[in-house]
């Protein structure tokens, strides 16, 4: 059941890839139905809160009618950072599933965990690794796009003398 709703996570993370966005998708279930699904859209949005978790617990507590998201579970292709993270706490979130860590700026056991170390008033349970490989294939893929597209950009500017 983890992999089917990851592999949702992932398909809305190839539309942020499509829309030239960091390739970060989330899905949030209850009753094992998918109630809310997003991927990031900081670049298009130019905000730098519109996250694919945050915009996924807004679409689900709407759905539901409550901030409060007690019975649901996130399933996301990167480590959320701290935002997200705190999110996740004060939205009530039953347990989040990883695709990938994030050693930049994860905030749920790679720079630092706020799930599990402190004393929060909710504790989000975690699983990390689901579908690991290709979470993490799809970012590899991404910023190697994104540089190739900056060393042909420089190229060309170069060449027109500019």
């Amino acid at each position: 059941m983890q992999e089917k709703f990851m592999k949702l996570a992932l398909k809305e993370a190839r539309k942020a890839y499509d829309k030239e966005e960091i390739p970060v998708g989330a899905v949030i279930v209850k009753d094992d139905v998918v109630i809310a699904r997003a991927h990031n859209v900081k670049e298009l949005k130019n905000d730098t809160t519109r996250h694919a978790e945050i915009i996924a617990i807004q679409k689900a507590s709407k759905k539901l009618g409550s901030w409060r998201l007690e019975d649901c579970e996130m399933y996301v292709t990167l480590e959320p950072c701290s935002m997200c993270a705190g999110a996740l706490i004060q939205a009530r979130i039953k347990k989040v599933y990883i695709g990938t860590m994030d050693y930049k700026t994860g905030a749920c056991g790679s720079v630092l965990n706020l799930l599990k170390d402190y004393k929060f008033n909710h504790v989000v349970e975690e699983q990390t690794g689901v579908l690991q490989e290709e979470c993490e294939n799809l970012l590899k893929d991404f910023f190697k796009k994104l540089r190739e597209n900056k060393k042909i950009e420089k190229e060309r500017k170069l060449s027109s003398g500019k």
